[in-house]
Protein backbone atom coordinates (compact mmCIF):
# COMPACT_ATOMS: atom_id res chain seq x y z
CA UNK A 1 0.00 0.00 0.00
CA UNK A 2 1.24 3.19 -1.02
CA UNK A 3 2.17 5.94 1.81
CA UNK A 4 1.26 9.07 0.18
CA UNK A 5 -1.62 10.62 0.57
CA UNK A 6 -4.07 12.78 -2.11
CA UNK A 7 -2.89 16.71 -1.95
CA UNK A 8 -4.88 18.67 -0.99
CA UNK A 9 -4.92 22.18 -1.34
CA UNK A 10 -2.41 24.38 0.95
CA UNK A 11 -5.04 27.28 1.75
CA UNK A 12 -6.97 24.53 4.29
CA UNK A 13 -3.99 24.08 6.13
CA UNK A 14 -4.41 26.18 10.00
CA UNK A 15 -8.19 26.72 8.97
CA UNK A 16 -10.08 27.44 12.66
CA UNK A 17 -12.62 24.96 13.12
CA UNK A 18 -16.35 26.37 13.89
CA UNK A 19 -17.07 26.19 17.11
CA UNK A 20 -21.17 25.93 17.47
CA UNK A 21 -22.96 26.94 20.88
CA UNK A 22 -22.47 24.12 23.08
CA UNK A 23 -26.21 22.34 23.41
CA UNK A 24 -27.97 21.59 26.69
CA UNK A 25 -26.77 18.21 28.66
CA UNK A 26 -29.63 15.80 28.15
CA UNK A 27 -29.16 13.93 31.58
CA UNK A 28 -27.45 16.56 33.62
CA UNK A 29 -28.07 19.85 35.36
CA UNK A 30 -27.89 22.24 32.37
CA UNK A 31 -31.25 23.23 31.27
CA UNK A 32 -31.22 25.96 28.58
CA UNK A 33 -29.26 26.43 25.46
CA UNK A 34 -28.05 30.24 25.72
CA UNK A 35 -25.26 29.78 23.01
CA UNK A 36 -26.41 29.96 19.73
CA UNK A 37 -28.82 32.99 19.08
CA UNK A 38 -31.22 30.23 18.28
CA UNK A 39 -34.98 31.62 18.77
CA UNK A 40 -36.43 29.53 21.56
CA UNK A 41 -40.24 29.59 20.06
CA UNK A 42 -41.31 26.81 18.08
CA UNK A 43 -41.73 26.84 14.77
CA UNK A 44 -44.81 29.81 13.46
CA UNK A 45 -48.09 29.15 13.14
CA UNK A 46 -49.00 27.40 9.75
CA UNK A 47 -45.30 26.43 9.37
CA UNK A 48 -45.35 22.93 10.64
CA UNK A 49 -48.24 21.92 8.59
CA UNK A 50 -46.55 23.21 6.03
CA UNK A 51 -43.10 20.73 6.56
CA UNK A 52 -45.75 18.24 6.97
CA UNK A 53 -47.14 18.62 3.97
CA UNK A 54 -44.04 18.70 2.10
CA UNK A 55 -42.05 15.80 4.32
CA UNK A 56 -44.15 13.40 2.11
CA UNK A 57 -43.07 13.92 -1.16
CA UNK A 58 -39.03 14.21 0.16
CA UNK A 59 -38.15 11.18 -2.42
CA UNK A 60 -38.18 14.38 -4.95
CA UNK A 61 -35.49 16.67 -5.33
CA UNK A 62 -36.59 20.49 -4.32
CA UNK A 63 -37.27 22.96 -6.84
CA UNK A 64 -33.36 24.11 -7.54
CA UNK A 65 -34.95 27.65 -8.23
CA UNK A 66 -36.87 27.95 -5.41
CA UNK A 67 -39.41 29.62 -7.09
CA UNK A 68 -41.99 29.94 -4.60
CA UNK A 69 -39.62 31.41 -2.23
CA UNK A 70 -38.15 33.62 -4.73
CA UNK A 71 -41.30 35.26 -5.73
CA UNK A 72 -42.01 35.51 -1.92
CA UNK A 73 -39.44 37.29 -1.05
CA UNK A 74 -39.32 39.47 -4.45
CA UNK A 75 -42.99 40.73 -2.95
CA UNK A 76 -41.53 41.32 0.61
CA UNK A 77 -39.01 43.20 0.01
CA UNK A 78 -39.89 45.29 -3.37
CA UNK A 79 -37.22 43.92 -5.62
CA UNK A 80 -36.77 41.80 -9.06
CA UNK A 81 -36.22 38.34 -8.64
CA UNK A 82 -33.20 38.46 -10.51
CA UNK A 83 -31.77 40.35 -7.64
CA UNK A 84 -32.31 37.48 -4.76
CA UNK A 85 -29.91 34.39 -4.56
CA UNK A 86 -30.93 31.73 -1.64
CA UNK A 87 -28.68 29.11 0.07
CA UNK A 88 -28.08 27.35 3.04
CA UNK A 89 -28.50 29.68 5.90
CA UNK A 90 -26.67 33.46 5.79
CA UNK A 91 -24.02 31.62 6.11
CA UNK A 92 -23.49 29.45 2.87
CA UNK A 93 -24.81 32.40 0.67
CA UNK A 94 -21.39 34.35 2.38
CA UNK A 95 -19.27 31.58 1.60
CA UNK A 96 -20.88 31.33 -2.50
CA UNK A 97 -20.49 35.29 -2.46
CA UNK A 98 -16.23 34.72 -1.70
CA UNK A 99 -16.10 31.79 -4.35
CA UNK A 100 -17.76 34.15 -6.42
CA UNK A 101 -15.31 37.05 -5.75
CA UNK A 102 -12.27 36.48 -3.85
CA UNK A 103 -8.95 34.05 -4.63
CA UNK A 104 -5.22 33.57 -3.77
CA UNK A 105 -3.86 37.13 -3.44
CA UNK A 106 -7.24 39.10 -2.84
CA UNK A 107 -8.39 40.40 0.54
CA UNK A 108 -11.03 40.48 2.73
CA UNK A 109 -12.16 42.73 5.32
CA UNK A 110 -13.83 42.48 8.41
CA UNK A 111 -13.95 43.96 12.04
CA UNK A 112 -12.52 41.49 14.52
CA UNK A 113 -14.20 40.25 16.77
CA UNK A 114 -17.11 39.81 14.56
CA UNK A 115 -19.07 36.30 12.83
CA UNK A 116 -16.49 33.85 13.46
CA UNK A 117 -17.15 32.09 10.24
CA UNK A 118 -15.93 35.09 7.97
CA UNK A 119 -12.01 33.97 8.50
CA UNK A 120 -13.18 30.37 7.75
CA UNK A 121 -14.75 31.02 4.34
CA UNK A 122 -11.86 33.68 3.34
CA UNK A 123 -9.10 31.03 4.16
CA UNK A 124 -11.19 28.46 1.56
CA UNK A 125 -11.63 30.47 -0.75
CA UNK A 126 -7.60 30.80 -0.72
CA UNK A 127 -7.98 34.80 0.26
CA UNK A 128 -6.25 36.42 2.71
CA UNK A 129 -7.98 38.07 5.89
CA UNK A 130 -7.78 41.86 6.93
CA UNK A 131 -8.78 41.74 10.63
CA UNK A 132 -9.73 45.42 11.60
CA UNK A 133 -10.42 45.39 15.33
CA UNK A 134 -13.47 46.96 17.22
CA UNK A 135 -13.66 50.37 18.55
CA UNK A 136 -12.95 50.47 22.61
CA UNK A 137 -16.99 50.06 22.71
CA UNK A 138 -16.59 47.30 20.88
CA UNK A 139 -18.24 48.66 17.81
CA UNK A 140 -16.56 48.54 13.96
CA UNK A 141 -14.11 51.20 13.20
CA UNK A 142 -15.18 51.98 10.04
CA UNK A 143 -12.37 54.46 9.56
CA UNK A 144 -9.89 52.17 10.06
CA UNK A 145 -11.91 49.62 7.55
CA UNK A 146 -11.93 51.91 4.62
CA UNK A 147 -8.35 52.60 5.16
CA UNK A 148 -7.60 49.25 5.44
CA UNK A 149 -8.87 48.98 1.56
CA UNK A 150 -6.20 48.35 -0.96
CA UNK A 151 -6.17 47.11 -4.77
CA UNK A 152 -6.32 44.10 -3.21
CA UNK A 153 -9.69 44.50 -1.49
CA UNK A 154 -12.35 42.46 -3.37
CA UNK A 155 -14.95 41.95 -0.55
CA UNK A 156 -16.00 43.75 2.70
CA UNK A 157 -18.28 42.05 5.64
CA UNK A 158 -20.17 44.59 7.95
CA UNK A 159 -21.73 42.46 10.22
CA UNK A 160 -24.60 44.34 11.50
CA UNK A 161 -26.05 44.00 14.25
CA UNK A 162 -22.24 42.17 15.24
CA UNK A 163 -22.08 39.29 16.02
CA UNK A 164 -20.88 38.60 19.21
CA UNK A 165 -21.12 42.12 20.76
CA UNK A 166 -24.36 42.84 19.20
CA UNK A 167 -23.37 46.38 18.82
CA UNK A 168 -24.28 48.73 15.45
CA UNK A 169 -23.34 50.76 12.66
CA UNK A 170 -25.52 53.76 12.40
CA UNK A 171 -26.82 55.52 8.98
CA UNK A 172 -24.17 58.07 8.66
CA UNK A 173 -21.44 56.61 9.36
CA UNK A 174 -22.28 54.23 7.14
CA UNK A 175 -23.09 55.83 4.40
CA UNK A 176 -19.59 58.03 4.96
CA UNK A 177 -17.74 54.16 4.64
CA UNK A 178 -19.65 53.52 1.74
CA UNK A 179 -19.07 56.58 -0.06
CA UNK A 180 -14.68 55.46 0.37
CA UNK A 181 -15.39 52.32 -0.57
CA UNK A 182 -14.06 52.15 -4.60
CA UNK A 183 -17.36 50.82 -6.78
CA UNK A 184 -15.67 47.84 -7.51
CA UNK A 185 -15.04 45.83 -4.39
CA UNK A 186 -18.03 43.89 -3.01
CA UNK A 187 -19.59 45.62 0.62
CA UNK A 188 -21.45 43.08 1.98
CA UNK A 189 -24.18 44.12 4.88
CA UNK A 190 -24.64 40.80 7.26
CA UNK A 191 -27.97 41.23 8.73
CA UNK A 192 -28.72 38.23 10.07
CA UNK A 193 -30.31 39.92 13.55
CA UNK A 194 -32.05 42.59 11.59
CA UNK A 195 -35.94 41.58 12.75
CA UNK A 196 -34.03 42.59 16.64
CA UNK A 197 -33.09 46.19 16.32
CA UNK A 198 -35.03 49.34 17.43
CA UNK A 199 -32.48 52.20 17.27
CA UNK A 200 -34.18 54.39 14.41
CA UNK A 201 -31.07 55.68 13.16
CA UNK A 202 -29.47 51.99 12.21
CA UNK A 203 -30.38 51.55 8.36
CA UNK A 204 -32.32 48.68 6.28
CA UNK A 205 -29.06 47.50 4.28
CA UNK A 206 -32.16 47.10 1.89
CA UNK A 207 -32.59 50.63 1.38
CA UNK A 208 -28.94 51.47 0.98
CA UNK A 209 -28.78 48.55 -1.71
CA UNK A 210 -31.11 49.76 -4.16
CA UNK A 211 -28.39 52.93 -4.99
CA UNK A 212 -25.44 51.27 -4.85
CA UNK A 213 -24.53 48.31 -6.97
CA UNK A 214 -21.13 47.01 -5.07
CA UNK A 215 -23.93 46.42 -1.70
CA UNK A 216 -25.11 43.13 -1.14
CA UNK A 217 -27.47 42.34 1.86
CA UNK A 218 -27.43 38.76 4.21
CA UNK A 219 -30.58 37.84 5.88
CA UNK A 220 -31.45 34.85 7.30
CA UNK A 221 -34.24 32.85 8.77
CA UNK A 222 -32.37 31.14 11.02
CA UNK A 223 -32.79 33.34 13.44
CA UNK A 224 -35.99 35.88 14.33
CA UNK A 225 -37.74 33.16 12.26
CA UNK A 226 -36.50 29.98 14.56
CA UNK A 227 -35.81 27.96 11.18
CA UNK A 228 -32.36 27.63 12.46
CA UNK A 229 -32.44 23.79 11.46
CA UNK A 230 -33.72 23.73 8.06
CA UNK A 231 -31.08 26.23 7.10
CA UNK A 232 -32.23 28.91 4.66
CA UNK A 233 -30.92 31.91 4.06
CA UNK A 234 -31.01 34.44 1.16
CA UNK A 235 -29.22 37.69 -0.43
CA UNK A 236 -30.54 40.83 -1.64
CA UNK A 237 -28.19 42.12 -4.54
CA UNK A 238 -27.87 43.65 -8.12
CA UNK A 239 -28.11 41.51 -10.83
CA UNK A 240 -24.64 40.42 -11.53
CA UNK A 241 -23.67 39.42 -8.25
CA UNK A 242 -27.03 37.74 -7.60
CA UNK A 243 -26.44 35.84 -10.74
CA UNK A 244 -22.82 34.92 -9.70
CA UNK A 245 -24.29 33.86 -6.37
CA UNK A 246 -26.73 31.47 -8.30
CA UNK A 247 -23.86 30.04 -10.60
CA UNK A 248 -21.81 29.33 -7.14
CA UNK A 249 -24.93 27.60 -5.49
CA UNK A 250 -24.70 23.75 -4.38
CA UNK A 251 -27.35 22.65 -6.57
CA UNK A 252 -30.78 21.85 -4.67
CA UNK A 253 -28.62 22.89 -1.26
CA UNK A 254 -32.12 24.81 -0.12
CA UNK A 255 -34.50 21.29 0.31
CA UNK A 256 -38.30 22.06 -0.35
CA UNK A 257 -39.26 21.50 3.51
CA UNK A 258 -36.84 25.13 4.50
CA UNK A 259 -38.35 26.66 1.25
CA UNK A 260 -42.60 26.19 2.12
CA UNK A 261 -41.36 26.77 5.82
CA UNK A 262 -39.60 30.52 4.81
CA UNK A 263 -42.78 31.10 2.35
CA UNK A 264 -45.13 30.07 5.57
CA UNK A 265 -42.98 31.65 8.47
CA UNK A 266 -43.07 34.91 6.17
CA UNK A 267 -46.64 34.64 6.08
CA UNK A 268 -46.98 34.88 9.95
CA UNK A 269 -45.46 37.97 10.28
CA UNK A 270 -47.92 39.12 13.25
CA UNK A 271 -46.94 36.10 15.56
CA UNK A 272 -43.21 36.72 14.49
CA UNK A 273 -43.37 40.51 15.35
CA UNK A 274 -45.08 39.60 18.75
CA UNK A 275 -42.28 36.82 19.46
CA UNK A 276 -39.70 39.09 18.35
CA UNK A 277 -40.71 41.74 20.64
CA UNK A 278 -40.98 39.65 23.65
CA UNK A 279 -37.49 38.82 23.18
CA UNK A 280 -36.32 42.31 22.92
CA UNK A 281 -38.06 43.19 26.06
CA UNK A 282 -36.28 40.26 27.69
CA UNK A 283 -32.81 41.49 26.30
CA UNK A 284 -33.67 45.07 27.82
CA UNK A 285 -34.50 43.18 31.29
CA UNK A 286 -31.47 41.48 31.02
CA UNK A 287 -29.12 44.02 29.88
CA UNK A 288 -30.58 46.37 32.78
CA UNK A 289 -30.02 43.58 35.26
CA UNK A 290 -26.60 43.38 34.28
CA UNK A 291 -25.66 46.97 34.54
CA UNK A 292 -26.99 46.94 37.53
CA UNK A 293 -24.73 44.74 38.84
CA UNK A 294 -22.22 46.50 37.70
CA UNK A 295 -20.83 45.04 34.60
CA UNK A 296 -20.33 47.32 31.38
CA UNK A 297 -22.57 45.76 28.40
CA UNK A 298 -22.68 47.19 25.16
CA UNK A 299 -25.76 48.26 23.83
CA UNK A 300 -27.17 45.36 21.67
CA UNK A 301 -29.63 45.55 18.88
CA UNK A 302 -29.20 41.83 18.32
CA UNK A 303 -30.88 38.66 20.45
CA UNK A 304 -27.73 38.10 22.25
CA UNK A 305 -25.65 40.27 24.88
CA UNK A 306 -21.86 40.18 25.29
CA UNK A 307 -19.71 40.13 28.37
CA UNK A 308 -15.72 40.97 27.98
CA UNK A 309 -14.10 38.80 30.49
CA UNK A 310 -10.84 38.84 29.14
CA UNK A 311 -8.93 35.43 31.24
CA UNK A 312 -12.01 35.34 33.36
CA UNK A 313 -14.34 34.00 30.43
CA UNK A 314 -14.25 30.11 31.23
CA UNK A 315 -14.67 30.64 34.43
CA UNK A 316 -18.19 32.19 33.92
CA UNK A 317 -19.00 30.30 31.22
CA UNK A 318 -18.37 26.95 33.89
CA UNK A 319 -20.14 28.99 36.42
CA UNK A 320 -23.63 29.30 34.04
CA UNK A 321 -23.41 25.47 32.86
CA UNK A 322 -23.53 24.42 36.66
CA UNK A 323 -26.22 27.03 37.25
CA UNK A 324 -28.10 25.33 34.57
CA UNK A 325 -27.31 27.31 31.58
CA UNK A 326 -24.65 27.07 28.42
CA UNK A 327 -23.39 30.03 26.94
CA UNK A 328 -20.60 30.62 24.50
CA UNK A 329 -17.10 31.59 25.60
CA UNK A 330 -14.36 33.03 23.02
CA UNK A 331 -11.39 31.67 24.94
CA UNK A 332 -9.90 34.87 26.72
CA UNK A 333 -11.58 37.55 25.22
CA UNK A 334 -15.53 37.03 26.50
CA UNK A 335 -19.21 35.75 26.77
CA UNK A 336 -21.69 35.86 24.47
CA UNK A 337 -25.31 35.04 25.86
CA UNK A 338 -28.64 34.61 24.21
CA UNK A 339 -31.78 36.21 25.22
CA UNK A 340 -33.74 33.08 25.96
CA UNK A 341 -36.60 31.89 27.83
CA UNK A 342 -37.26 34.41 30.82
CA UNK A 343 -36.72 31.25 33.17
CA UNK A 344 -33.42 31.41 31.50
CA UNK A 345 -32.29 34.44 31.21
CA UNK A 346 -33.03 34.78 35.48
CA UNK A 347 -30.35 31.61 35.76
CA UNK A 348 -28.06 34.16 34.07
CA UNK A 349 -28.83 37.14 35.98
CA UNK A 350 -28.52 35.53 39.09
CA UNK A 351 -25.06 33.90 38.27
CA UNK A 352 -23.74 37.18 36.53
CA UNK A 353 -24.95 38.64 40.21
CA UNK A 354 -22.61 36.18 42.27
CA UNK A 355 -19.79 35.95 39.70
CA UNK A 356 -19.73 39.81 39.62
CA UNK A 357 -19.20 40.03 43.35
CA UNK A 358 -16.09 37.33 43.19
CA UNK A 359 -13.93 39.78 40.86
Amino acid sequence: MSETSPKLRAELEGIPTYKPGRPAAADGPVAYKLSSNENPYPPLPGVLEAVAATAASFNRYPDMACTGLMNELAERFGVPVSHLATGTGSVGVAQQLLQATAGPGDEVIYAWRSFEAYPIITQISGATSVRVPLTPGEAHDLDAMADAVTDRTRLIFVCNPNNPTGTVVRRAELERFLDRVPGEVLVVLDEAYREFIRDPRVPDGVELYRERPNVAVLRTFSKAYGLAGLRVGFAIAHEPVAAALRKTAVPFGVSQIAQDAAVASLRAEDALLGRVGSLVGERTRVVDGLRAQGWTVPESQANFVWLRLGERTGAFAEACQRAGVVVRPFAGEGVRVTVGEGEANDILLKVAEGFRKEL
